[in-house]
């Protein structure tokens, strides 16, 4: 008894320091090797047994293992235990009263784990049990045998996941007075085993959800590489820590797009712009505007269109940069005549016919003159010469005197029909620019004209 009692000092502190994390439903079966006490005291009552239970010299004991359980958990905290029993029994109805009988007991409990009423404690699982056994008694005179009702209790101290020390009390009631009822008590070490944990993530393949990826428990043994609290089956960037929002990946930027999403990842920006910013608002990101802020078309890299001339006209429309113009015109200055008018004007101008010798008009020449006028007066902004030019008959002096003065005669018609002077210019070139042959009569009419040019095109 003394040995039984400081085995019982040493299992609690044992206990004491150490920590374990076993259950029944992740390792299902289990064998123990230990010790066993009995004591008989039938005949005094089972109320008597609860008495001696502590302090008693009533205890048969076997120095050697003598008990040995095999035991396979059911479901719900139960769990099926078959066990053996031998011992040596000395003191049988008073102490010393035999010569050594042997006992033999095979019993049949289910074992129902308290913990599945108050919580797991992790290294502590205390247990009642209810089953049934045959026990045999080899005296030298007679054997007993008896089949026993088992009622008791007792406890698990698990050291590590495997491996912890069992302790059990157990009342067997017997039926037909042939073995007496009596109390046994066992100490001994208990081995769980059967779970499988591939990945030895410390969680049984049973309940893992990543059975060939070492993981952890609370992402029922599932790995979360990145240390973010998204496991990698969820997460969208594993090996990077990131925000759950972004289903694990990060946002450098804070801008509410995922690094992997985001084309400007260190620039904070819109999702309409792929997480880039547009800071002028012009629909080129900043990264790509070579006027960032400055609102202009991406034709233009992000600049606005420049305007050198100012006319109005971009310059990549005119074409005329460096010169002011209409639209109209394409950004060039519209021309003060245009090419119609003048040339109408040079057709009207073949047409003044002068009395010969003379500088006055023949009939008919101021209807032409008219039509001038008209056109001149349309084009207010163009200037002019009139051109005075005859043939090769008659001295240069008497020429050029004579073209000089039909010159000055169609200025002078276009001046009194409305024509501002100082739009006006004219000059006399006598037979110096002839346009055809003076040697023929044709040849020297055609020498004999006025011809009006625009000086300010």
């Amino acid at each position: 008894m003394k040995q039984l009692k400081l085995a019982v000092i040493a299992l609690f502190t044992l206990v004491a320091v150490s920590s374990a994390n076993a259950q029944d439903s992740n390792n299902p079966w289990a064998f123990s090797l230990g010790v066993n006490v009995v004591d008989f005291r039938g005949d005094k009552g089972l109320e008597n047994i609860a008495k001696d239970f502590l302090g008693s010299s009533d205890w048969n004991f076997l120095s050697s293992i003598s008990r040995i359980t095999a035991e396979k958990y059911l479901d719900k905290g139960f769990t099926l235990q078959g066990a053996m029993s031998l011992n040596e029994i000395q003191n049988f109805k008073e102490q010393n009263d035999t010569n050594n009988a042997r006992y033999y007991a095979f019993d049949v409990n289910v074992k129902y784990d308290l913990n599945n009423l108050v919580g797991d404690t992790s290294w502590f699982d205390p247990y009642v049990l209810l089953g049934g056994g045959y026990t045999y008694l080899d005296f030298q005179a007679e054997d007993q045998r008896e089949g026993t009702l088992n009622i008791g209790y007792g406890f698990n101290f698990w050291l590590d996941e495997n491996i912890g020390i069992n302790y059990q009390a157990t009342v067997k009631k017997e039926f037909a007075d042939k073995v007496p009822d009596h109390f046994q008590q066992s100490l001994g070490v208990v081995f769980r085993f059967g779970g499988k944990d591939t990945d030895g993530d410390g969680v049984y393949d049973k309940d893992d959800a990543c059975p060939d990826v070492a993981g952890l428990k609370e992402f029922n043994g599932c790995p979360d590489s990145d240390g973010d609290g998204i496991k990698d089956g969820d997460d969208a960037c594993p090996n990077v820590a990131g925000l759950a929002a972004l289903n694990g990946c990060p946002d450098s930027d804070g801008d509410g797009i995922a690094d992997k999403d985001d084309m400007c990842p260190n620039d904070k920006g819109t999702k309409a712009n792929n997480g880039c910013p547009d800071t002028d608002g012009d629909g080129v990101v900043d990264k790509d505007d070579k006027c960032a802020t400055v609102a202009g078309p991406a034709a233009n890299g992000g600049c606005p269109w420049p305007d050198t001339d100012g006319d109005g006209v971009l310059d990549k429309d005119d074409n005329c940069k460096n010169e002011a113009g209409p639209a109209s015109n394409n950004g060039c200055p519209e021309p003060v005549i245009s090419e119609v008018a003048e040339k109408k004007i040079g057709e009207f101008a073949k047409t003044i016919l002068f009395n010969s010798g003379r500088a006055t008009f023949k009939k008919g020449v101021s209807e032409k003159l008219d039509g001038i006028v008209t056109i001149m007066k349309e084009f207010p902004k163009a200037t002019f010469v009139v051109e005075g030019h005859t043939d090769s008959t008659g001295s240069d002096k008497i020429n050029d005197k004579l073209s000089a003065k039909r010159a000055a005669a169609v200025k002078d018609y276009l001046v009194k029909n409305g024509i501002d002077a100082s739009r006006l210019d004219s000059k006399g070139f006598g037979s110096k620019n002839p346009i055809d042959t003076n040697d023929t009569r044709a040849g020297r009419a055609n020498n004999r004209r006025v011809e009006i040019k625009v000086t300010n095109e």
